[in-house]
């Protein structure tokens, strides 16, 4: 009996986009059930739970987008790094407004914030990882976090002082640069080891983002 070949990443052209969607499906919907994110988006929470939100954010996008300064070098990292998606000045213009001027003295990371924030160290200068994490959270913020900015509206009493992070002022229209965004990342000629390692690390992403909101949820819920 002839033995039927084993289809390959390679030989198969699957796009890295649908590999990483696919393959980060349960850790993507084992976030997504984090009993403080529902919480906050059920309106069960307060506008201090969303302020310590914000804080983990900032650490988590400085380092992320610090690192987006390295991959910008990779000749095929490049095209993945877009000016449109930088959160970091959008969190501290909202924490300024939930929490006063004097909002980084009044923060405090929490252990899975900071287990994050190394973890991300040195992600720039490897290029399937950096498209990992880049994905995981950008992509996050243009398609879900759209609806987390609605419900936070909602519940909350917060409009646009308190919401630039879901704000995005340069990306009108946010199904045609998904689309670019996903393009982009197709087009990084990762080889087949390299699409399978982004494909884990999108999966430790989601884990440390699980992690993140567990912590969170001991404060606050």
């Amino acid at each position: 009996m002839t033995a039927v070949p084993v289809a390959t990443w390679t030989d198969t052209h699957v796009p890295l986009s649908l590999l990483l969607r696919e393959g980060t499906r349960e850790e993507h919907e084992r976030a997504e059930a984090s009993g403080f994110v529902g919480s906050l988006l059920e309106g069960r929470l307060d506008v201090a739970a969303y302020a310590d939100l914000a804080a983990q954010q900032l650490a988590v996008y400085r380092a992320l987008e610090t690192e987006s300064a390295v991959a910008v070098q990779d000749p095929r990292g490049a095209n993945l790094v877009f000016d449109e998606l930088t959160r970091t000045p959008s969190i501290e213009r909202d924490l300024d407004f939930l929490l006063g001027p004097d909002w980084s003295e009044r923060i405090t990371l929490h252990p899975a914030t900071l287990e994050y924030v190394t973890h991300l160290q040195g992600v720039g200068a490897d290029l399937p990882r950096y498209a990992a994490h880049a994905y995981t959270r950008y992509l996050g913020d243009l398609s879900g976090g759209q609806i987390i900015k609605r419900m936070l509206e909602r519940h909350y009493d917060l409009g646009p002082a308190g919401l630039a992070f879901y704000t995005f002022d340069e990306i009108p229209k946010a199904k045609p640069f998904k689309d670019l965004y996903r393009e982009r990342l197709d087009a990084l000629a990762l080889t087949a080891d390299e699409a399978d390692r982004a494909v884990d690390e999108a999966c430790v992403a989601f884990r440390l983002n699980a992690a993140m909101f567990a912590d969170l949820g001991t404060v606050h819920c």
